[in-house]
């Protein structure tokens, strides 16, 4: 099977492959990775046990945006992303604003993912961060030339590690809890949960503060859109990956962190440093912690590979739609959007060259900025959704797999988007990388303008 694109006259074809299995594994092991392996642990840090209801809160969220996405690309066999119905519902500027944005917003995700390999290493090896992320950019590289189904296949099996320790993890923390392990710092127990100050100790402010990694930690389920175009039975697979992926992850984030927050009071925990390898260290298992620190590298390189192939095929996409360089829509030998793929790891690179620059600050500076982006990605996707509705109501009806509860929905999940970036605006460590943003989206209009003029010349 394939999915053609038409380009100059010759059949570009990307191989459709992917089994419902790579396609779940494949968001799955895209979202679940730094975001909650490392970045829980600076959340938990703001809100305390609160940061639980942080995450459903966003996974319920994601999950209506979700079933918005699922339906527009059922609606319409042609479509292979996002930017595919935004040019269609909103306009030929939201397509293009739109595919470059996710292009960037997983620029930005893939930067963190390799800042992250960096952080884990030195658990090990007394290295500077930037020479194991700069490794691991070739290696993801080499990784992605390989065959869609190859590709698909190895990642996969990367997400079945993930999905296997948070499990194992889970499991064991359950049996401290229920028998009362005694640690470091105390007793492995539910009441950890409030009696450090409380549900909220750090107030509305500390649990709000929070949300900003937290939708960083769920970037990714939207990769389904992504993958649709290399999808085997599109109609069959992508409702099936939708219904089950999000409560999936929810299951595991909320899960996970339950268990953490219970063994481990939420004040006795490093900023800084993994929550999962910081309990099994208090668990008496210096080796599982070395293991698991060897799983969450994994992880990390895991969701960078996911980016890396997300950000090809966008840039593929955007080549052949002639938004971007006509250049990025050949494929190699192996059907793999290879110049695409070369360009965006030369960016990503320079994730690496951040990890040199501002070892510190810039994990922080990069996760806040790929929210951003990610909450125009998934705006768009509810406000294409809301449009096709109106504009389409037989095609809706019709519909075999119809988004729930629409158009309400829609509206209190973009009023949702609105409120966390006024809370960003209002976080000081979150105020710079929200007024940098918009530099961003000045360039892609100014661009779009420009390349307008020259189409009607």
């Amino acid at each position: 099977m394939f999915q053609e694109i038409h380009l100059g006259g010759i059949i570009m074809e990307l191989k459709r492959d992917l089994k419902n299995r790579h396609v779940q594994l494949i968001a799955i092991g895209g979202t679940i990775g730094t975001g909650l392996f490392l970045g829980s642990g600076k959340a938990i840090a703001l809100a305390g046990p609160s940061i639980i209801l942080a995450y459903l809160i966003v996974g319920i969220a994601l999950f209506f945006v979700m079933r918005a996405l699922g339906e527009l690309l059922l609606s319409n066999a042609g479509y292979t992303s996002f930017t595919d119905f935004a040019t269609e519902y909103i306009g030929p500027w939201a397509g293009y604003v739109t595919g470059w944005t996710y292009w960037f917003c997983w620029i930005m995700t893939a930067m963190a993912d390799i800042i992250a390999v960096g952080i884990y290493t030195q658990y090990w090896f007394d290295i500077p961060q930037w020479v194991p992320a700069l490794i691991c950019v070739v290696l993801l590289l080499a990784l992605n030339l390989l065959t869609v189904k190859l590709f698909g296949e190895l990642e996969f099996w990367f997400s079945i590690i993930k999905v296997i320790t948070i499990v194992a993890m889970i499991v064991i923390g359950l049996y401290m809890i229920i028998t009362g392990v005694q640690t470091d710092v105390g007793t492995a127990s539910v009441s950890n949960l409030w009696e450090h100050g409380g549900f909220f100790p750090n107030g509305v402010s500390g649990f709000l503060l929070a949300f900003q990694m937290v939708v960083f930690a769920f970037v990714g389920v939207e990769l389904v859109g992504v993958t649709a175009a290399e999808t085997a039975d599109p109609k069959k697979n992508i409702p099936s990956a939708i219904n089950k992926i999000p409560m999936r992850i929810l299951l595991f984030y909320v899960g996970a962190l339950f268990v953490i927050l219970a063994i481990n009071p939420w004040n006795t925990m490093s900023a800084d440093s993994s929550p999962f390898v910081q309990v099994f260290t208090l668990a008496g298992i210096p080796i599982a912690a070395g293991i698991i620190n060897f799983v969450v590298l994994t992880s990390a390189a895991s969701a960078g590979n996911s980016g890396m192939f997300s950000t090809s095929r966008m840039l593929y996409n955007l080549g052949s739609n002639k938004q971007a360089s006509p250049k990025f829509a050949k494929l190699n030998r192996s059907s793999v959007p290879q110049n695409a793929l070369i360009v965006s790891t030369i960016v990503v690179s320079a994730g690496a060259l951040l990890s040199k620059l501002m070892p510190e600050d810039a994990f922080s500076l990069v996760t806040t900025i790929s929210a951003i982006c990610f909450i125009w990605v998934w705006s768009i996707i509810l406000i294409s959704h809301i449009i096709y509705k109106k504009k389409n109501r037989a095609l809706h009806e019709a519909s075999t797999f119809k988004a729930p509860f629409t158009p309400f929905i829609n509206y209190v999940v973009l009023a949702f988007f609105v409120f966390l970036l006024a809370v960003m605006l209002y976080a000081e460590a979150t105020r710079t990388a929200l007024l940098l943003t918009p530099v961003w989206f000045i360039l892609l209009a100014v661009l779009y303008r420009i390349r307008l003029a020259k189409s009607m010349k």
